[in-house]
């Protein structure tokens, strides 16, 4: 009887499936739209574009901003409100030591993290954010839908993009943002 009941538990527990259960989506607060630097060329734009737009269909991010030489250059997805993006976003401590290590951080759950308000400029109330840095100058931030979003192949496929960015674009953002810096800093919008 003894054997008979354990080997009962055993079926039990092969039948039973353990899935964790996904977590909800955060109402963030924003309008859809897209920011993107004019003065970056027009092979570069449509890069940039067709990149980001990949970045938020194919991952489970509600907005991203990619940043070269503390220079805004995009903004797509869910945008902060107007008076919030008119200043470029400066990056605190967790983007400086993604950015010095040269590897990606992935925050699952921004209310555990101490450090969080340095994302509130992104989009306020975001549950996870990846910070992803590319090149010696450059900086990707995705905010996620929900805590734990990003998967294993989101942060491949991030980290892919901004390897193609780095190798064919270093160069020709170096330059647009070289020339733009005598410019005032302002995001035009397509």
């Amino acid at each position: 009887a003894s054997i008979l009941s354990v080997v009962l538990m055993l079926v039990g527990l092969l039948w039973t499936r353990i899935t964790p259960e996904s977590a909800d989506r955060a109402p963030l607060a924003g309008e859809e739209g897209l920011m993107l630097d004019s003065g970056l060329p027009d092979a570069l734009q449509r890069e940039l574009a067709w990149g980001s737009a990949q970045l938020l269909t194919a991952t489970p991010a509600a907005c991203l901003l990619l940043q070269w030489r503390g220079r805004d250059l995009l903004r797509r997805g869910l945008l902060p409100e107007a008076a919030s993006r008119a200043a470029a976003f400066a990056g605190g401590p967790i983007c400086q030591r993604a950015q010095q290590g040269e590897r990606p951080i992935s925050l699952v759950d921004l209310r555990l993290y101490p450090g969080r308000q340095e994302f509130e400029a992104l989009l306020p109330g975001l549950p996870a954010v990846v910070v992803q840095p590319f090149g010696a100058c450059g900086l990707l931030l995705l905010g996620g839908w929900s805590a734990r979003c990003f998967s294993r192949s989101d942060l491949t496929w991030i980290e892919g993009w901004t390897q193609k960015l780095t190798v064919e674009w270093a160069q020709e953002l170096d330059a647009a943002v070289g020339a733009m810096a005598s410019e005032p800093a302002e995001p035009g919008s397509d």
